[in-house]
């Protein structure tokens, strides 16, 4: 069964690769699990089949050879390598550009094998809509020429080949686009957050600084209730749920931070000690940042974890582990915020202690210098 990961990183930087090249926008896309790889033993050639995309009724195929490659896919996604994924899924990243007075989308595609077949990439859906005009920017063609075609790709195994789809020159009023029929890159328009195209600076403000969408292991429900098949109550522990396979990190003081702003959320990442095997957690609704201005930021989710419930985490007496919360967008403009944490209501439990928190004056750009201090850290067990 094909395994999909959904990765939503959306960058606006407006950095150019070459002195023609303004990039609109990028994302990591989706994660492939990887097809099964076939070696001839004799010539040592590796060949795979790509899963059947949905164009079964489009008869034509082609081979492509000495396609264009991607040597500098770290360049474009620094982030790649400390993403929570390996070998056995193919990142299908991609970039949108303005080139020579055209629009590129730039579909990269890792080459599991050195002969990958029923590959797919475009046809007469594939086009870029403007979602305050409605205007569609229908594809023109592909490069190399696949457009409508099923093909097989020729490269060596490890090659990022680069994909190119042409449209016409985006307006220069085009703020906010979605992208259809490109299935393999996870295109199709909604559902998720359309995509913000960052234009040309012209000179007269400070250049965009949104970071990626920070990628953490999700933790998940091992145990709807610790022993006790009733709805929760706060007063009775057996009801709560027990979680697992929270992000682990290397170790830190607890309760270090790391932010990261995107236009559409504030993510904060807060690093904890776990001081047993099972410990119990909560966050509650009322968390909020402040900035210095007195505006409030609330509370949106914690990532994989419950809201205003209180909740067991299993793992290891001794892990360090970073839970997401995810807030309303910060202004670029912010330099500082306070952390605010409200004290919980009393509960029934060992050691119960939910007082409250304040952080205040915290470095926006020292939390988003922290961001290098939360990639995930694998359990290391010596016996």
């Amino acid at each position: 069964m094909k395994r999909i990961i959904l990765i939503g990183l959306l960058v606006v930087t407006g950095l150019t690769s070459q002195a023609q090249t303004h990039e609109y926008a990028k994302r990591m896309g989706i994660f492939f699990s990887c097809p099964q790889v076939k070696k001839d033993p004799k010539t040592k050639k590796t060949t795979a089949k790509w899963y059947a995309t949905n164009m079964a009724w489009i008869k034509d195929y082609c081979e492509v050879e000495n396609v264009a490659t991607e040597k500098d896919i770290l360049k474009i996604f620094p982030e790649l390598p400390n993403l929570p994924y390996d070998e056995s899924y193919v990142p299908m990243s991609w970039r949108l550009t303005s080139e020579n007075n055209e629009t590129v989308l730039h579909c990269y595609f890792t080459m599991p094998a050195d002969e990958v077949a029923d590959m797919w990439l475009a046809s007469e859906e594939t086009c870029i809509v403007d979602q305050e005009t409605g205007a569609q920017y229908r594809i023109r063609r592909t490069e190399p020429d696949t457009y409508r075609k099923h093909f097989t790709i020729k490269a060596k195994t490890g090659d990022v080949v680069d994909l190119k789809v042409f449209f016409a020159p985006l307006a220069e009023t085009t703020k906010e686009v979605r992208i259809y029929g490109l299935p393999n890159w996870g295109m199709m328009g909604s559902p998720g957050a359309p995509i913000t195209i960052r234009h040309e600076s012209d000179g007269t403000s400070e250049p965009l600084a949104y970071d990626t969408i920070p990628q953490f292991h999700k933790p998940i429900v091992h145990k709807e209730h610790m022993s006790e098949d009733k709805p929760y109550d706060m007063q009775n522990w057996n009801t709560w749920k027990v979680m697992r396979e929270a992000h682990l990190i290397k170790p830190l003081d607890n309760e270090t931070m790391a932010l990261w702003r995107t236009p559409e959320a504030t993510y904060l990442a807060i690093g904890y000690e776990q001081n047993w095997t099972t410990e119990y957690w909560s966050f509650g609704h009322d968390i909020k940042l402040l900035d210095n201005a007195g505006r409030q930021y609330k509370i949106r989710e914690v990532q994989g974890l419950p809201l205003d419930e209180l909740f067991f985490m299993e793992g290891n007496a001794g892990d360090y582990v970073a839970y997401v919360l995810v807030f309303d967008p910060l202004p670029l403009s912010i330099s500082a915020i306070t952390y605010i944490e409200p004290e919980g209501e009393p509960f029934n439990a060992w050691g119960a202690n939910w007082s409250g928190k304040v952080i205040p004056n915290l470095s926006i750009q020292q939390l988003r210098d922290n961001q290098k201090l939360f990639g995930y850290h694998p359990r290391i067990i010596v016996k």
